[in-house]
């Protein structure tokens, strides 16, 4: 067999248009026939002038930023050239073989002196997000809530040691009011506050005054705003924490940005009040967390909220060979423990964590033969703390045997678990770009847009029958 060669490059002109070049399967026609993307104009109109010189269309503009998440491209000038080659991209963006694609500096211009300033990355998450609920795609039963970090751009070997004041949590002043509740009816002295205070010497006034405790952190000086991030075996680095919350099948509902350094306890009070903001009317049952989040105050919202907190086990942080803080009973009429040999723990003071001291008799523990199974105290004192508002980790605790645990909480790793592991792969969010929280949020708002879209084009594609016949049955019956 004789061996082929390649011949000359033949300049043959082929006679088809960009609709027949791009095949029928391809992902930009599933994107492009389950949404209008006409919509962006409208809610950019107020930003461009009705005179001068037209600009180019803010769609075209919007759907590179959607080929960039979606096809994971990563940087804007890259997808300029890829869009100049590629039919498909072409096509998307409705522009033929002969005309311009918008160079890569202009959707960059474009944020910094128009949508920068408006809240346009979070009208299309919402619009996306309501399509997907007109074609019958959400169940808001169980809403799943999770953090992931995202690497910030920033180099963490460039950072300043700074000292910041510790800031009251959205929870702290209901939590004060409950421990002087507590102190008041024991007879004990109410606090002003929670956060702890140090006296400080003025030199100007001569005077001591006291003065929030204050913590030290570092800063990188790259990006300010981004936090520094360490969690077991991962790396040190700054970064961004995406606080996200995703409804039964998958699709987010909502996303915000904090510093890498802000703990998932925290950052939950934001994200459950726009739920109550923006979801409260869809139904939501179950909220569905990891054990970060299992502390009193967001069980107490939880419940409070009507809804049902579903979290996993914690075990017991106890030395081997000790007894459980379960071993010991709590009655609750006389506000007491007791212990596994039938002696009292009484109250002795709260704290201003909000937790209830109970301390045991010294001279009595002395003589009890389990007393190397309980503490190891020089004064043979077991103390016990219970939170004021415990009862409400209780019934969380409770709920892990329900059948409504049963069904909902292993579906974490096919809902947000797999949202984070598909962002961080093929669209975007291992690292990011960007500089400051406005514009990684602003950048958030795109990738989980991108990731409801593409989710709801492949959805739509297989039945798109289906779907229009279930928004015209909605309709009706609204």
């Amino acid at each position: 067999m004789i061996m082929s060669r390649i011949g000359k490059r033949k300049n043959k002109i082929i006679n088809k248009t960009l609709e027949e070049l791009v095949p029928q399967n391809h992902l930009v026609r599933k994107l492009e026939n389950c949404i209008d993307f006409r919509f962006i104009e409208e809610e950019v109109k107020h930003l461009y002038s009705s005179i001068g010189a037209p600009s180019i269309p803010p769609v075209i503009l919007f759907k590179m930023a959607f080929i960039n998440i979606i096809f994971d491209i990563h940087s804007m000038r890259k997808t300029a050239e890829e869009c100049q080659v590629n039919v498909a991209y072409r096509w998307f963006l409705h522009l033929e073989m002969d005309e311009t694609i918008p160079n890569f500096s202009t959707f960059s211009q474009n944020y910094r002196r128009k949508y920068q300033k408006d809240d346009i990355f979070y009208k299309i998450f919402v619009k996306i997000l309501k399509q997907a609920e007109k074609y019958g795609l959400l169940d808001y039963e169980s809403v799943y809530i999770d953090s992931t970090h995202q690497k910030a751009n920033a180099n963490k070997n460039k950072h300043i040691n700074t000292k910041v004041e510790l800031i009251a949590k959205s929870f702290e002043e209901e939590l004060l009011e409950e421990i002087n509740t507590v102190r008041k009816s024991k007879g004990q002295k109410e606090f002003s506050s929670i956060i702890k205070e140090e006296l400080v010497y003025d030199e100007k006034t001569g005077e001591s005054k006291k003065v929030a405790i204050t913590k030290q952190i570092k800063e990188s000086k790259t990006d300010p705003e981004s936090g520094y991030y360490h969690k077991g075996e991962k790396e040190k680095m700054f970064a961004y924490s995406h606080h996200v919350a995703v409804e039964k099948n998958g699709f987010v509902v909502h996303t915000s940005v904090m510093p890498g350094n802000v703990h998932d306890s925290v950052s939950f009070f934001p994200v459950v009040n726009s739920l109550k903001s923006e979801h409260s009317n869809k139904g939501i049952k179950n909220l569905v967390l990891d054990a970060a989040y299992f502390i009193p105050a967001i069980c107490r919202d939880i419940i409070k909220s009507e809804w049902i907190p579903l979290m996993p086990y914690v075990r017991p942080r106890t030395k081997k060979g000790f007894f459980k803080k379960y071993d010991y009973v709590y009655d609750e009429y006389f506000d007491c423990y007791i212990c596994p040999n039938n002696h009292i723990l009484t109250y002795h003071t709260t704290d201003k964590q909000g937790y209830k001291h109970y301390k045991s008799e010294g001279k009595i523990c002395e003589k009890c033969p389990d007393l190397h199974r309980c503490t190891q105290s020089k004064t043979h004192q077991k103390v016990i703390t219970r939170h004021v508002w415990e009862e409400y980790k209780e019934i969380t605790r409770e709920n892990r045997y329900t059948q409504n645990w049963k069904e909902n909480y292993p579906l974490r790793k096919e809902t947000i678990e797999r949202c984070f592991g598909e962002c961080k792969e093929h669209h975007t969010l291992r690292f990011t770009r960007f500089k400051g929280i406005q514009k990684n949020q602003d950048n958030s708002y795109m990738i989980f847009a991108s990731y409801n879209l593409k989710k709801m084009a492949l959805k739509y594609s297989k039945k798109p029958k289906y779907y229009k016949k279930k928004m015209t049955v909605d309709k009706k019956s609204q």
